[in-house]
């Protein structure tokens, strides 16, 4: 096995696909090692998860910065003193900005609970349920300047499940906790 990768995982909420990430590494199924979690919510449920993981966190509220580029300048510090070498968003509600995204070319990677290039942005289930596709799913793909339109590394299909859209985010969730893991160890190894 190749060397583990230092990541950085980037969430704003409760962090399902953190937590699946962190024990993906844990038990040496993902080639990498979380050497921070960073989140523009320091209220969110994911710093509880990564505090009972371990993982060094950088919570970093944006409002508290008059410009995207000074708050993205705290986080890259934060990455820098890491030694993060993949940015890795998982439920991160925010767009990337030109400073991030200088920083790490091509290694910044994002999951979307999509087929994207359909149902881009916020709400990706409630926008595919209301156009009553019968399937959606999920994409692994790298980030760049557009919402959710960097070039595609990884797609799996889901069935809708009878418009139900609590089941149908359970399976889409089931879903990106593994193809995230592959797609991830497919760049790493």
């Amino acid at each position: 096995m190749t060397r583990k990768m230092k990541i950085a995982v980037f969430a704003s909420g409760s962090g399902s696909n953190f937590g699946a990430l962190a024990e993906a590494c844990e038990k040496g199924e993902l080639n990498a090692e979380i050497v921070l979690m960073v989140t523009n919510k320091p209220e969110a449920f994911v710093v509880e998860r990564a505090r009972k993981a371990n993982i060094p966190i950088a919570a970093v509220r944006p409002k508290d910065y008059e410009t995207k580029e000074a708050y993205e300048e705290v986080i890259l510090a934060a990455l820098r003193e890491s030694e993060a070498e993949w940015l890795i968003l998982a439920g991160y509600m925010r767009l990337v900005g030109q400073t991030l995204l200088k920083a790490y070319p091509s290694k910044i990677i994002n999951i979307h609970p999509s087929l994207l290039p359909s149902f881009p942005g916020k709400d990706a289930i409630g926008q595919a349920m209301g156009h009553g596709v019968k399937v959606t799913g999920v994409t692994v793909h790298l980030v760049d300047e557009g919402m959710d339109t960097g070039p595609i590394l990884a797609q799996r299909a889901v069935d809708v499940i009878d418009g139900d859209v609590e089941k149908t985010a359970e399976a889409i969730h089931a879903v990106e906790h593994e193809l995230y893991k592959d797609a991830l160890n497919k760049l790493f190894c």
